[in-house]
Formats: C-alpha cells, structure tokens, sequence
C-alpha cells in the first residue's frame, strides 16, 4: 500500500529507563510521512511534507529522550483539560475552589494543563490506498491535583493525499469524552513549532487570520484586546510574537494561518476549524522555528470562561487542525 505504518525504538535510552515506542506514518510514493512518540505525551514528533519535487521537514522537536524529557519548550505537546496559564494554578467551579499543581514558577501559574508527559495508548490504525492514520489515547481517573474530573481524550493523526494532489496534508483532530458522574471544564490546544527545513525565521513572512490581537500583562495573564493590523503580510524579521489572538473566520467554517518562505516560494498552512477560536504565536529565543498554537479558549479561561466548554457526565468535545505545504 502506498501508506504504512511502521514502528522502531525511540533511543537510544538510559539503562533504567523504559523504552520508547516511535510510529513512522508514511506514503511510500512521495516519502512524505510523520512520526508519533504516544509514551511521551502522544507527542507528533517529525512532520515531512513535499511541494513539487523538494520534501520539507515542517516540524522542530527534540532529537532524543533526553532531550525531549529535559525541554521546557513544549515541543509539539498536547494541551488538555487546559492550554496556556491558570493564574497561581487556582480557580472556582461550581461553587468550588480548586488549585493546580503551579509547573511555570517565573510567572506563577500552572501552565498547559498534565497530559503533555502522560503516555497514551495507541487505541487505532488504519492504512490504505490514499490514507493513513494512527489514534492514540489517554484515560485520566481523576487523581491529579485540582482536577478531580475524569476524561478520555483521544487524538487521531492522519495522513491524507487528496484526490487530484501530489502532496499529502496531515490531520490532528482531538475527541475529549467526561468519564465522570459530575460536570467538567475542558480546553485543548496544540503547541507545534513550524519551520521550512530550519530555515530561520527571519527570512519568512505571515499571514494571521486575526486582526486582535489579546493583551497581557506582566504574567502573561490577558487584561484586553487591541487592533492588529497589517496581519495578511507580516515579515517576521527582528519581529518577536509571544501573542494570543482572537480568529477571524468569516462566512469559512475554518480559519487558516500561513508562513511563507520567500526562498523556497512555499507556503505552509495550518487551519483550524470552529471549534478553535483563539490562536497564540510564539518566537523561540534560538529562532529556528515559529510556534503556531490553535486554542479552543483563551489564556486562563478556567477563571474568565471564555471559550472554555463545560461537558456533563459523558459528553464530549471535538475539533481539528490540518497542515499542508503549497
């Protein structure tokens, strides 16, 4: 078949270390493909993509166990029961108080939420003709501190070549389920760093589907929003962003941001759909790469609630990103 799915050791690994499981998706005709670590946080870990006859590598995470297990960047994590801050981990759900473990000391909150270091179990995988997709999943009974609600929060990664194309797009769509007896609020975000075969980023230009952007204060908390302009054409020379945004999507049922690179005349899009309303941009110190994060609500929404959703006993929550090369 033109998509398999294989698997090798993730390593080499310390000695006292249990070993690490990497999923390889890929279409053999073009070489296109990703790979998948689900013991380190169901974490997409490589992401190559082709325009034409050059294959890119579009996703910068670390290179090893160790380094990934020493990264305090967030490198491709997912976000779940809440991405970005809580303030001082502490907030007020049906008429109770809770606090988060606090993991982001500088500024005091608790930071993306405790399924980004959790393993998961692969659930599902499929390969066909013109598909591939790997399901991994995490099921949490409830024991962390402040979050008493148990959830299953499932993500699919396909790969897909659309009919017609030479070139695949990769889907990550997310299904979070409360397996508890009583209410629960939830968001989820992804925390993707993007680059064009490490191109550094001040030779590239972007597009936001924005124009407000989300004010911050000293802790990076939101206190309001300001106009953005100019957000179809923005040279991210000397520009650093570390920037929520609210998303503009219009009459499109998804909303898309791009990066172009001048050099290569390719564009890398990433969409989300109506279920993530609010989008950070993030520039690393090292500049190698450009973190482009859909969110399903903002910055400390389990204190303002916005964008966040609250599911009774058994409901559910569900979204999707795409990325594509063109």
């Amino acid at each position: 078949m033109p998509f398999t799915i294989t698997t090798q050791p993730f390593g080499p690994m310390a000695e006292d270390t249990t070993p690490i499981t990497e999923y390889y998706i890929r279409n053999t005709e073009t070489n296109e493909g990703f790979s998948v670590l689900p013991e380190m946080g169901g974490m997409l870990h490589r992401l190559f993509l082709r325009k034409g006859q050059e294959l890119y590598s579009v996703l910068k995470s670390p290179d090893s166990p160790q380094a990934l297990l020493a990264d305090e960047s967030y490198s491709s994590a997912l976000l779940f029961p809440f991405p970005s801050r809580v303030r001082h981990g502490i907030y007020t759900f049906d008429g109770e108080a809770y606090a988060l473990r606090m993991n982001e000391f500088r500024h005091e909150n608790a930071l993306h939420g405790f399924v980004y270091n959790q393993p998961f179990q692969v659930v599902n995988q499929e390969e066909g003709p013109t598909h591939a997709s790997l399901t991994v999943r995490y099921d949490y009974a409830g024991d962390q501190p402040g979050y008493p609600f148990p959830f299953s929060l499932a993500v699919l990664y396909g790969l897909d070549r659309p009919e017609g194309s030479a070139s695949s797009v990769l889907h990550v769509t997310f299904s979070a389920v409360n397996t508890g007896s009583t209410r629960c609020p939830v968001a989820f975000g992804w925390h993707p760093y993007f680059t064009l075969s490490e191109e550094p980023i001040d030779h590239l230009r972007m597009t936001l589907p924005s124009s407000t952007a989300i004010t911050l204060n000293d802790n990076l908390l939101p206190v309001g929003q300001e106009p953005f302009t100019n957000a179809d054409d923005i040279s991210l020379h000397e520009r650093t962003f570390d920037t929520p945004f609210l998303v503009d999507f219009g009459d499109r049922d998804y909303a898309e941001t791009r990066i172009w690179s001048p050099r290569f005349d390719t564009t890398l899009r990433i969409a989300q759909d109506k279920s993530f309303p609010y989008l950070v941009v993030f520039t690393p110190p090292r500049r190698d790469s450009i973190a482009i994060e859909p969110l399903t609500a903002n910055v400390n929404s389990f204190n303002t609630g916005e964008g966040l959703r609250i599911l009774g006993p058994g409901e559910s929550a569900s979204g999707k990103i795409w990325v594509a090369l063109s």
